[in-house]
């Protein structure tokens, strides 16, 4: 996989580079945000690597960013800051995943390789369009329409929309949903589920009078009429 690493300290980036590198990995690597987010707008990486803090731009404005501009290519972040509230930012900023400094090599390996195995897994055998009710979702164009309705969403909002509806009529978990849209296996404490189905519920049921996404009490959420 091809892979960006944007790290401003010179050492870990060697040190990453070259672990990446050994496990299979194509790498290009930056110590500067400004040439981080220049190179990730540029170029077809399959994930993204970046540390929170860097000079010039940091982390969660590149995100950001490449979000506004409609580029959902997966992000890890590298930061030392772990509390909750500095993971719930990070994961908002619309990064795919969150990793605390200092951090397990193997577990980096882990979670680099599960950001880029989610992508193929998904483009294998899938049908490029689903259709619930009145309500579209097309992956290759990465539009949905509800009705005569076009409905903007960001790139995690529309990966939460796919996989709700390839569980139509059927009850979503919230452990569900953390492993197949957040590919987190622990549950980190926090409302990322709950605020993202809201902002999504918002979206696609405004102005209708049926409502497709259905909160299941103490349990998940449902899709369907």
């Amino acid at each position: 996989m091809r892979l960006l690493l944007v790290e401003d300290d010179r050492g870990a980036r060697e040190f990453v580079e070259r672990a990446l590198r050994e496990a299979g990995h194509s790498v290009d690597a930056t110590g500067h945000g400004r040439d981080g987010l220049y190179m990730a707008s540029s170029e077809g990486y399959d994930a993204l690597i970046l540390d929170r803090m860097l000079p010039q731009i940091d982390g969660l404005t590149i995100v950001r960013t490449l979000r506004a501009s409609g580029i959902d290519t997966p992000v890890l972040i590298l930061s030392a800051l772990g509390d909750v509230d500095d993971r719930v930012a990070g994961l908002r900023a619309g990064s795919d995943d969150y990793l605390v400094k200092p951090f397990a090599l193997s577990e980096l390996l882990a979670r680099v390789d599960a950001l880029t195995r989610r992508p193929r897994e998904q483009r294998a055998g899938e049908d490029t369009r689903l259709t619930v009710a009145d309500l579209e979702l097309d992956r290759l164009k990465r539009s949905v329409r509800r009705g005569d309705r076009r409905i903007d969403l960001q790139p995690k909002e529309f990966q939460l929309l796919e996989y709700l509806m390839r569980h139509t009529d059927r009850v979503v978990t919230r452990t569900m949903l953390l492993e197949g849209v957040w590919d987190y296996h622990f549950d980190p404490k926090t409302n990322v589920i709950d605020v993202h189905v809201s902002n999504l519920r918002a979206k696609i049921d405004k102005g209708s009078e049926k409502p497709l996404i259905h909160t299941v009490r103490g349990v998940g959420y449902r899709l369907g009429i």
